[in-house]
């Protein structure tokens, strides 16, 4: 059976396709949205804990540099819609934006429902045709373009443009399962080599494995990968915490991807990470806040002693670590030991095992290969009137706004220049 041609279909009502409608509407185009599941924006509803972090208030080189995936890519696509015209069409929309730490900007509302109610009343406003419950069994190409898309139900739609939103393998709740692969496969494109990032660290460490430190958050450290040489290959500061199988939280899951990298590129099983636990004091300074403590509290047990440094198990596991019995009396320790422990303090040292699976990950590394891809249009350079936007392509960031302020620019650039070509393109 086949329906009514459209100038532009949009596969997948993620944030960028829901950015591409609104940006082909907005341009006349007659335009069909086609989503597997039973609504649209489900992984934007579950953005930024759920209150949706619509993007990053950093300059443009700042946002460049937080999505180390391939982030120069998208300096077109920023330039067309930047993170500035993101907030600008958000609060267009009636949507009270706020700045947090690091840039972070989220709805007043503190609710993504806030932020998906407006982006899908928007496409309706535009006259958008929705169709939900409708997965895709394949895109139609004829002669070297686009010729239309057809449904599982045996349906077909013919289309002058088509954009491929579907997302990575990462979420897959939300209905990002990986299917848009296959169609761009079939158009001649290659698939770059898939993996987790934004994702917790898995650890097989005793301490680990016995759950010595299971729940224990540890704010503001510095979280650092190591090559097999000892050569540093990234730090990240932040947030982080023991889990009962690694660390995750913001540090631990900005180091992800390097750890996968890593195990990778020099082919071992485990990766060294260190801790440092104050990053804003230098070993030196806190051994002198240490020996400082030994003076005042030189007559009570190490535990007690040093129990302002660092929460209680944690505590009495770097003590032991450095060989100092928890209810030795302060002033007897010896230097030596006393040093051991501030280097702990200092470098933290853990093996990283490797990630949990890309399923589990916030966010897919690899995916389209962009040097197929036009940076100006995100259309293919392989078949005319096809598009990609989102977390498809080849390109990945860190959380705090900045994957999602890549899917809405590629989303926002692909919607624009798929109506053009529409409109330019011979009748169907």
């Amino acid at each position: 059976m086949t329906n009514d041609a459209y100038d532009c279909i949009v596969i997948g009502g993620g944030p960028s396709g829901l950015m591409a409608a609104v940006s082909a509407a907005t341009r006349g185009a007659r335009t069909l949205l086609i989503d597997k599941g039973d609504k649209l924006g489900r992984k934007l509803g579950i953005s930024g804990g759920g209150r949706c972090n619509v993007t990053n208030a950093g300059d443009l080189d700042t946002i460049v540099k937080h999505i180390p995936g391939n982030g120069r890519f998208l300096y077109s696509a920023f330039h067309n819609f930047g993170n500035r015209d993101i907030m600008a069409f958000f609060e267009g929309l009636g949507i009270r934006l706020k700045e947090e730490d690091r840039g972070r900007m989220f709805p007043v509302s503190d609710k993504a429902k806030t932020v998906v109610d407006a982006l899908v009343g928007k496409v309706r406003s535009l006259g958008v045709d929705i169709r939900v419950h409708a997965p895709v069994d394949r895109v139609e190409y004829a002669d070297g373009r686009v010729a239309g898309v057809r449904l599982r139900s045996g349906e077909r739609f013919g289309a002058r443009a088509v954009v491929i939103a579907t997302g990575g393998k990462s979420v897959p709740h939300t209905g990002s399962t990986g299917d848009g692969y296959a169609w761009a496969e079939d158009a001649g494109h290659t698939i770059t080599e898939l993996y987790p990032t934004e994702v917790p660290i898995t650890s097989s460490e005793p301490f680990i494995r016995e759950k010595t430190l299971q729940g224990i958050s540890l704010r503001d450290i510095e979280l650092t990968v190591w090559d097999p040489k000892g050569k540093r290959i990234v730090t990240h500061d932040g947030d982080m915490i023991f889990t009962h199988f690694g660390i995750s939280g913001p540090a631990a899951l900005r180091c992800s991807q390097f750890v996968v990298k890593a195990r990778k590129k020099f082919d071992v099983k485990h990766v060294l990470m260190s801790i440092d636990l104050f990053p804003g004091e230098s070993g030196d300074a806190l051994r002198d806040r240490i020996d400082g403590l030994v003076r005042e509290e030189g007559k009570k047990a190490a535990k007690n002693a040093f129990r302002s440094l660092l929460q209680e198990r944690l505590l009495l596991f770097l003590l032991a670590r450095a060989g100092i019995a928890e209810d030795a009396q302060a002033d007897q320790i010896p230097k030596a030991a006393l040093q051991t422990f501030v280097d702990s303090c200092k470098r933290f040292e853990l093996w990283a095992s490797g990630t949990l699976s890309i399923e589990e990950a916030f966010v897919t590394g690899g995916g389209v290969n962009l040097k197929e891809i036009d940076p100006k249009s995100m259309e293919s350079k392989l078949t005319s009137g096809l598009f990609f936007c989102g977390e498809i392509l080849d390109i990945h960031g860190y959380t705090g706004g900045y994957n999602i302020t890549a899917a809405f620019a590629t989303g926002y650039t692909a919607g624009k220049c798929a109506a053009e070509a529409a409109a330019s393109s011979p009748s169907i």
